[in-house]
This record gives C-alpha cells, sequence and structure tokens, in this order.
C-alpha cells in the first residue's frame, strides 16, 4: 500500500508522548500494572491520552496539540496528578527516567495487543529489552517537504536533547558509565538509525518508501525507529531521542526548546542540510549517550570540535527571540540552567541527580524511590 500523502498542519504546533515506569512500592521493582491501571483510567475522563505500551509494566500517556509552552506544561501537570492518584489507588509508584535501573529483561511480560504479540515473535528477546523509556515531540509541518528538510536540518542538534534528556546511567543493576544507556537498546533495532537523505516529500513517499515496502521488510512508518521520523497521518516529524526527563516541567521544556529551533531552522538562514552532515552523526550522538553535557561534539559542516554544553548555551541565547515570540523564554531560561550546571538539584541533569541519589542512599531501590518523589513534585 503506498505511503500516505502527507497530511498538512499548522506549523510549529506540537505535541508530547511520555513512556513511564509502573514500580513496585514493596521492592522498587517493574510491575506488569499496566492493565489494572488502565482499566481504572478508563472509568474517568483522563486530560490527555494513554496506552499500553509493549511491555505491561510501563505506559504511554500524549498530550493534545498545542501551540504555546504553557498550556502544555499545565496539561502535562494534570496529566501526572491524574496518574498519581491513580497510583496511589493501586498501590504503585510511576515515575520517569530512560531506563529503570535494576530490572531484569526476562521478569517483563508482553502486553496482550496483537502489534506487541508479532513484535516480540519478529524481534525474540529484544522486544522485552524494549522496556525503556522515551520522550517522543511532535512538530506540525505545513507540507511534506518542510517536514523532510527539518527532519535533516535537526541532525546537528540531536546531542543537545539527547543529553538534556538523559536519565539512564544505570542497567541490570550496573552503572553503565553513559548518561543515556537507554539509546543503546534502541540501536539494536535493523530499522533505527537515521531517514534517508531527500528532501522531497515525492521523492521521500514515491521511490524509498515504495522501495522499502516493495521488499516486504515495512508495512508503515511504524515500523521505523529512526532518531527523527515523519509522521505523515499527523503532518508531523517526531523527535525520538530524548529519554523521558524525571519531570513534567523538564518534558516541555524540551518540547518548547526544539518548537523554538524549529521556527529557527524554517527562516532557512542556516546552510541547507547535506548528506555529509552525517560523517559526524554517529560519533556526535555517542558523545552525548556517553558523556551527556560534558560530551564533545564535531560540527558537520567546519569540522570544528565543541564543548557539547557550551554549544547547547549558544544556541539558546540565540534562540531567545524566537522564544520570546512563542512564549517559551521561561522553558529555554530552564534548559540553559541544566546546561551551565546550576548548583539547584532541581536545575541538575537528571542523569547527575540519579547518580547522586545512589550514592546518598546506598541504593538503587533509594534511587528508584528518590524518582518517584521526583516525579510527583
Amino acid at each position: 500500500m503506498p505511503l500516505e500523502p502527507f497530511k498538512e498542519s499548522a506549523a510549529l504546533t506540537f505535541g508530547v508522548e511520555l513512556e513511564l515506569q509502573l514500580v513496585n512500592l514493596s521492592d522498587y521493582d517493574l510491575t506488569a500494572a499496566s492493565p489494572d491501571l488502565l482499566h481504572l483510567l478508563g472509568k474517568a475522563p483522563f486530560p490527555g491520552n494513554v496506552t499500553p505500551e509493549i511491555t505491561e509494566s510501563m505506559i504511554e500517556i500524549n498530550s493534545s496539540v498545542h501551540t504555546r509552552h504553557a498550556p502544555l506544561l499545565a496539561q502535562l501537570r494534570a496529566i501526572r496528578d491524574t496518574l498519581v492518584r491513580a497510583g496511589d489507588t493501586l498501590n504503585i509508584g510511576i515515575c520517569g527516567g530512560g531506563t529503570h535501573p535494576f530490572q531484569q529483561w526476562a521478569a517483563q511480560k508482553i502486553f496482550a495487543k496483537p502489534r506487541f504479540q508479532q513484535l516480540s515473535e519478529l524481534y525474540g528477546y529484544l522486544a522485552k529489552q524494549f522496556t525503556i523509556f522515551g520522550q517522543h515531540v511532535h512538530i506540525g509541518c505545513a507540507s511534506g517537504d518542510d517536514a523532510m528538510f527539518l527532519l535533516h536540518s535537526l541532525n546537528r542538534y540531536l546531542p543537545h536533547f539527547i543529553a538534556l534528556s538523559a536519565s539512564s546511567p544505570f542497567v541490570q543493576g550496573r552503572d553503565t558509565l553513559f548518561d543515556s544507556a537507554r539509546l543503546n537498546s534502541v540501536f539494536a533495532f535493523p530499522m533505527s538509525g537515521r531517514a534517508p537523505f531527500t528532501l522531497s516529500w515525492d521523492e521521500f513517499a514515491n521511490q524509498y518508501f515504495a522501495k522499502m515496502e516493495k521488499t516486504g521488510i515495512v508495512k508503515s512508518m511504524k515500523d521505523f525507529y529512526w532518531d527523527i521520523r515523519p509522521k505523515p497521518e499527523f503532518g508531523t516529524i517526531e523527535l525520538r531521542v530524548c529519554d523521558t526527563p524525571l519531570t513534567v516541567e523538564r518534558a516541555a521544556a524540551l518540547a518548547a526548546y526544539l518548537q523554538a529551533l524549529c521556527r529557527h531552522l524554517l527562516e532557512r538562514g542556516e546552510a541547507a542540510p547535506a548528506e555529509d552532515d552525517y560523517l559526524v552523526y554517529n560519533y556526535n550522538r555517542f558523545q552525548a549517550c556517553r558523556f551527556g553535557l560534558d560530551g564533545a561534539i564535531t560540527h558537520p559542516q567546519t569540522y570544528a570540535g565543541t564543548a557539547l554544553r557550551d554549544d547547547i548555551l549558544a544556541t539558546l541565547l540565540m534562540l531567545a527571540p524566537h522564544a520570546e515570540a512563542l512564549n517559551s523564554t521561561g522553558a529555554l531560561q530552564h534548559l540553559a540552567e541544566v546546561a551551565s550546571g546550576a548548583g539547584d538539584t532541581n536545575l541538575s541533569g537528571d542523569a547527575q541527580f540519579l547518580r547522586a541519589e545512589y550514592a546518598r542512599q546506598g541504593s538503587a531501590e533509594g534511587m528508584v524511590d528518590a524518582a518517584i518523589r521526583r516525579f510527583r513534585a
């Protein structure tokens, strides 16, 4: 079946998806509670949308479509409060973070949904190892060509979002030395990585996708696990590299950053994206995953090396007029304080917060408890 036409949507509208952990409050391990939680949440109006994820110890929440940071943040807070109340009723904890620090993948249960069962049969143990938690941000695009332009123009800035959201330092009970270990699990899937380089929606849909569909490997855009992918049914591009932050405030700020950055890129003031930009793409992405804000990246066109923290701060400063126009100055200031290493623990990077809690409390269970309390605000 041909790829559906790209649905026109209002440029720079945005929405957020967050995958969240469901935690047993006795041992702080993940618990297969999503069927009970979804049943409870279905009994009353929900301030957004909530759906199951591939294993029963996780859920996904979706915001509505927004144009401004403040209403998005207000909705995410309402969703959070609703989830916390439901979790209290079921005696389960709910939190962010890109990975649970000590869950064992073999203990996870695949949610009883045909697509998830098919993925489990196809990918084997990788399906259960996909019990990881990310934030996805959708940005509305006026056309498919704008979508492809933004998708590739953002390649240079992708490490910013990895580093600012990094919240997965622990896996299987060990500190991985990565700030974002979650993405290593994503990279295991054969259709992960980056989209093919084309700036034309017609070329993407009628040549690349048509050929891929002929191979029998893919049937829809859902089969691609790219870092950024177009979503023609929504008229958006979807950024997928972020770990789920520990707070909805950080999640909303990241979405506002992407919106302001896309507004800047659509002015076409920067050099046009090119295939050669991707020469440094994988290494820059690795630096952000491994070292977080302390990473170093290489500019894709000048090949100049830059401290990732400094590049983020310079970009946030450059975007100040866009943030003012979009009423998101406070959101970008929040991220600037994170990137600058502000002493307030509420403004630290989430990976640093988790490591500090592990050191302070002396256990992974204590670290999970701190993440649950941080999500509750």
